[in-house]
């Protein structure tokens, strides 16, 4: 297994995985320069004529910090693409990052061969978004260079596989770039990836409670408050299964107990309405239904982007310590 160059300035092994709403290029910028690869949702930038100047943000404050750290410079960034045909900002966003020649595309819902194509015209690779196996031939199939392996327990849009069993699975047949999603907000948890075949920890939550994210304080304690026994999956927001904050439901009207007896949405990103609320209003996911994943008992503060990646940092070299001990 090797990974493609662009990813040799890497302070760890992780990829700080796009968050709806929450990334933002002050949050990629901080997760670069402490030497992960930083991402956001392409759909964060609104109005749509905004991702081109988000972009410029970027690859201007990496290139100041890489001429003013020669010695050690920023890692890469991505921009994540939702390919799904609900997205009707897709190829306008698409034109955006073949312009800024972005070097990681990360695509989700769906995977299509010209946007492979496309990013591939410029030198730039695809890791796609899977929650098993047969997906996972499929994207690879596409064109794809990479996977990231979305198992149980991560946030957003998870999936329901072990990630022993899912891993297991992909290497089975496939040697390339191969990141794992799900419950990982330490050191340990890194280390472990690696240890089942993957090569990269993909790593969400956990940024959510820091100085850098742009979502509300409330969400950020929140996260930090709770564990996974306040975690809640269900389909019942976006018409695709998530893991979502039970607190926030209940801050927003809605009875945790009642989502299995909601009819479900169709999916339709970004766009699709929460259940009712208990006075008839609606609530949203993302902004009034917080998303989170289950490994959310790692965070005891929040905290800036460096100090975050400074901890797992630490937490991985004395797990590789402690292992090799044995």
């Amino acid at each position: 297994m090797s990974l493609p160059p662009l990813f040799n300035s890497l302070r760890l092994p992780a990829v700080a995985s796009p968050m709806f709403i929450i990334s933002n290029p002050e949050m990629v910028i901080a997760q670069c320069k402490a030497g992960i690869v930083g991402s956001f949702p392409a759909l964060n930038a609104r109005p749509q004529e905004k991702l081109g100047d988000w972009l410029t943000q970027i690859e201007d404050a990496l290139d100041a910090h890489n001429q003013a750290n020669p010695d050690e410079p920023a890692a890469p960034f991505a921009v994540n693409q939702i390919v799904h045909r609900s997205n009707d900002r897709l190829m306008q966003d698409l034109e955006v990052c073949v312009k800024h020649e972005v070097p990681i595309v990360i695509t989700s819902l769906g995977a299509r061969e010209e946007v492979n194509e496309a990013v591939h015209s410029y030198g730039g690779i695809v890791l796609h978004d899977i929650i098993n196996n047969r997906f996972a031939r499929k994207a690879i199939e596409k064109g794809a260079d990479g996977l990231i392996a979305v198992a149980a327990g991560a946030g957003g849009h998870a999936g329901t596989q072990s990630p022993l069993a899912l891993i297991a699975e992909i290497r089975a047949w496939f040697d390339g770039p191969l990141l794992l999603s799900g419950a990982i907000s330490c050191g340990n948890s890194i280390l472990a990836a690696q240890a089942m075949g993957a090569d990269l920890a993909y790593i969400g939550s956990a940024f959510i409670a820091s100085n850098e994210a742009h979502a509300d304080p409330a969400y950020k304690q929140m996260i930090v408050d709770c564990g996974a026994e306040d975690i809640i999956y269900t389909d019942r927001f976006t018409g695709v299964h998530g893991n979502y904050l039970i607190p926030s439901l209940r801050a927003a009207g809605i009875d945790p107990r009642r989502l299995a007896h909601e009819e479900r949405n169709k999916m339709d990103f970004g766009k699709a309405d929460a259940a009712s609320n208990e006075d008839g209003s609606e609530a949203k996911a993302w902004k009034q239904i917080w998303g989170s994943g289950q490994g959310i008992g790692a965070v005891e503060a929040v905290e800036p982007v460096a100090a975050i990646v400074a901890r797992l940092e630490e937490e991985y070299a004395a797990a590789k310590a402690r292992l090799a001990a044995l």
